[in-house]
């Protein structure tokens, strides 16, 4: 079997890197801290009340799987939005695609590398939430899904790196672009379902005071669907449905009024994760296509221009 030259040569360099040791010293710290304050708390309860709160371990488990995913969404754009970006930078970029190397290998090489090295935080941090298992509560299911879910979030926050990155020539640039996007599609939603929630309540509360009539109930309309690509919406789903209340709908409506029934909101999770998905493969297949070179000439005449030279040079 072949390996990515690029995805070898991305990962000999972060697995020999003092960053990615101490991304994992710190990143698991913090969960075996918080672990062992959740013990002690659980500890402490049992001699005073002589009961024991298991709700106590799902909350650990909440806290764990929150802490990766918030690793995830900060760290993920960072590493691929200067990926691509990097190597023009260093005016190597040109240099690999004169090689044998085709462009969708140098973006699979260099997205399969931030991948790996976030999988390797996601294992390292089982032992601390295989303490539910313990106590029950969670099920291998449960933990399998909660690793598609960062996965495929992975990929998409990823993918919208890696084409920032073969969008722009400067990784400043690239990294702004991305996280702005990644808060827009996390705050910018929210705030947009919320404020239409608002404003159809007023409305609605207006009518009333004037008619003195019933009314429907609120909603944020349309726009609910605008959170199938907010992925701390899909996160908070997936837990919810997992260490939470069960009830995914019930959780919208407190916070976006009433929801449509349809087979969409019915799986939200699925349909959710799968439009990421896409979003994720639309994206890099745009970064691919962004640094292929461009033939230009007679056929045979060997001139060829790079596209991702043509990159907004900001």
């Amino acid at each position: 079997m072949k390996w990515n030259p690029v995805y070898r040569r991305e990962l000999t360099i972060n697995s020999r890197s003092v960053r990615l040791a101490a991304i994992l010293l710190i990143f698991d710290s913090i969960l075996a801290v918080a672990a062992l304050l959740n013990m002690y708390s659980v500890v402490g309860q049992v001699k005073v009340t002589a009961e024991i709160q298991y709700s106590r371990f799902l909350e650990l488990y909440t806290f764990v799987s929150s802490i990766e995913f918030i690793m995830l969404m900060f760290i993920m754009p960072a590493l691929t939005a200067s990926s691509v970006s990097g190597e023009r930078e260093k005016q190597t970029l040109e240099l690999m695609l004169t090689t044998t190397m085709k462009p969708r290998e140098i973006i699979l090489g260099k997205l399969f590398s931030a991948l790996t090295m976030m999988l390797l935080l996601a294992v390292s941090a089982l032992p601390i939430q295989s303490l539910v298992f313990v106590y029950g509560g969670i099920t291998i299911t449960d933990m399998a899904m909660l690793f598609v879910c960062h996965g495929i979030v992975a990929a998409f926050t990823g993918g919208i790196g890696m084409f920032y990155s073969s969008l722009f020539k400067r990784s400043t640039i690239a990294t702004v672009c991305a996280y702005a996007t990644i808060v827009i599609l996390a705050a910018g939603t929210y705030a947009l379902n919320v404020f239409a929630y608002r404003m159809d309540m007023n409305e609605i509360n207006t009518y009333l005071n004037a008619l003195n009539a019933s009314a429907r109930q609120a909603s944020s309309g349309g726009f609910i669907y605008l959170l199938l690509l907010n992925p701390a919406v899909t996160f908070f789903a997936v837990i919810t449905r997992q260490a939470g209340s069960g009830n995914v709908r019930l959780a919208f409506e407190q916070w976006f009024g009433a929801q449509p029934d349809n087979a969409v909101t019915a799986h939200w999770i699925p349909v959710s994760l799968c439009l990421q998905l896409l979003a994720a493969v639309v994206l890099i297949a745009a970064a691919v296509h962004t640094i292929t070179p461009v033939h230009k000439g007679r056929k045979g005449s060997g001139k060829a221009v790079v596209r991702g030279k043509a990159a907004l040079r900001v």
